[in-house]
């Protein structure tokens, strides 16, 4: 009784049903003129008739069940291509598009290369924009050590991880992405205590009330956003993000780190004991390529590797681990840093053997975007070959800048290096998605 209820008024299912079942009628009633067979006796003659007085009449008894059988087909398919249209609206509200190609893309990207991306703030919501169109098997591992704005206070007053990066990336893999980016990224600019709020950190904290624990809230609002991979906090433990200064002095908090205007020496986590989910560390395990960025360098990607045990879960993967250097250096962060000295940082927080690949972008870049970022300190970080080789680690480049708003990584022409690397990585995999990697480029002018 339960499969009744897809008849239920206003699915907009009967009628494709039926305008298929006409189709049907109609190309089985041509093809018994065509054939010269009665298949359906007394309710086959009617339509004989019509076929063989009407449409028979414009040549032949032979044309008109072709004619027959020909709009039958038709039918048959604009209804069927009508109620796939149908239930995909009903099962996933919001989307567009051909629903054969949306089925056809879920299935093909269900059978994609398992990859883990780790990062925080808008650079890792970036690079699974782009990947999620290869692949639906996304793990996105994100840094829980923000204290400023909106997650600041919620987490604050509510004693949960902040939920600003952990939106960002739910809303970078949501299927219906532009509207849930609106919806969720609203904020609210009035009201006593909602003032600076964000809609989507806001649902994040009344599902984590509900749900009883933050990780099931995460997964919970990803199935309701039909989001396609995973978004787990590199940490449940309520860390504060720590820094030595080069002059010695010590800053704490997230946010007052590149407010400092000093250089790092090194960041560092409390409680220094604080471990990933083991969700994390298995997604990790089985992944087929690993990526580490981009991101602010000591705000967002390195609070993650500080996660006890993680670095070294990343040192034992089978899979490679690819590092993506930011486009510009970061005023408070990496004043000056060259691609090397970000690799360096790395190595002198983890230790060596953690990156394989490191992937920086090389390129022309706007006069007007070089002088607004100059205004404020930020430069180009220039790409040092010779000492990337020195460190051991492989260098790939390419022209990866979007200046729509911000000078940052383009999301597909990111995901196609990556991904193209990766599959260059395994030969037998490669030949299957060379096609699809070629069009992506082509598509993107590269």
């Amino acid at each position: 009784m339960e499969g009744l209820k897809w008849l239920y008024p206003g699915l907009k299912i009967k009628r494709w049903l039926l305008l298929a079942a006409v189709g049907l009628f109609l190309l089985v009633s041509g093809l018994t003129v065509i054939l010269g067979i009665t298949l359906l006796a007394s309710a086959e003659k009617g339509i004989t008739w019509f076929i063989l007085h009407t449409l028979g009449a414009l040549g032949s008894p032979l044309l008109g069940g072709v004619m027959a059988a020909a709009l039958g087909i038709a039918l048959i398919i604009l209804g069927v291509q009508r109620l796939a249209g149908s239930v995909f609206q009903v099962l996933l509200p919001g989307t567009t598009g051909n629903p054969w190609q949306l089925f056809y893309r879920r299935q093909y990207l269900a059978r994609g290369p398992h990859i883990v991306a780790i990062g925080g703030g808008t650079g890792l919501a970036v690079l699974l924009r782009g990947l999620k169109k290869y692949t639906r098997n996304l793990t996105a591992i994100v840094t829980v050590a923000d204290d400023g704005g909106s997650s600041g206070r919620l987490r604050q007053e509510l004693k949960i991880p902040p939920p600003g990066d952990i939106r960002n990336c739910l809303v970078a893999l949501a299927d219906t992405e532009s509207l849930m980016e609106e919806l969720f990224n609203y904020r609210f600019h009035q009201g006593e205590g909602l003032a600076g709020h964000s809609l989507g950190n806001l649902l994040l904290a009344a599902m984590t009330d509900i749900a009883g624990d933050f990780d099931r809230a995460i997964q919970e609002l990803a199935r309701v956003l039909a989001v396609g991979g995973r978004v787990i906090p590199s940490t449940t433990s309520q860390v504060v993000l720590g820094a030595e200064m080069a002059d010695g002095t010590v800053i704490l908090g997230e946010s007052n780190i590149p407010r400092a205007g000093k250089q790092v020496k090194r960041v560092f986590l409390q409680p220094s004991t604080c471990r990933p989910p083991a969700a994390a560390l298995e997604a990790v395990a089985r992944a087929d390529a690993i990526i580490i960025g981009p991101g602010s360098l000591y705000t967002s990607v390195l609070p993650n590797l500080l996660v006890h045990g993680l670095a070294e879960a990343l040192r034992q993967a089978r899979a490679p681990v690819f590092y993506v250097c930011n486009i510009m250096t970061q005023p408070g962060e990496t004043d000056g840093y060259k691609v090397g000295d970000h690799l360096q940082a790395i190595i002198d927080h983890c230790g060596p053997g953690l990156v394989d690949v490191v992937i920086a972008h090389r390129g022309p870049i706007s006069r007007g975007a070089l002088r607004r970022y100059g205004e404020k300190g930020a430069r180009p970080v220039v790409i040092d070959g010779p000492a990337v080789a020195r460190m051991g680690v492989e260098l790939r480049t390419g022209w990866l800048v979007d200046e729509t708003h911000l000078v940052r990584h383009h999301p597909e022409r990111l995901a196609a290096l990556i991904i193209e690397e990766f599959y260059h990585r395994h030969s037998r995999s490669r030949q299957r998605f060379s096609f699809l990697i070629r069009e992506k480029f082509r598509n993107l002018g590269a």
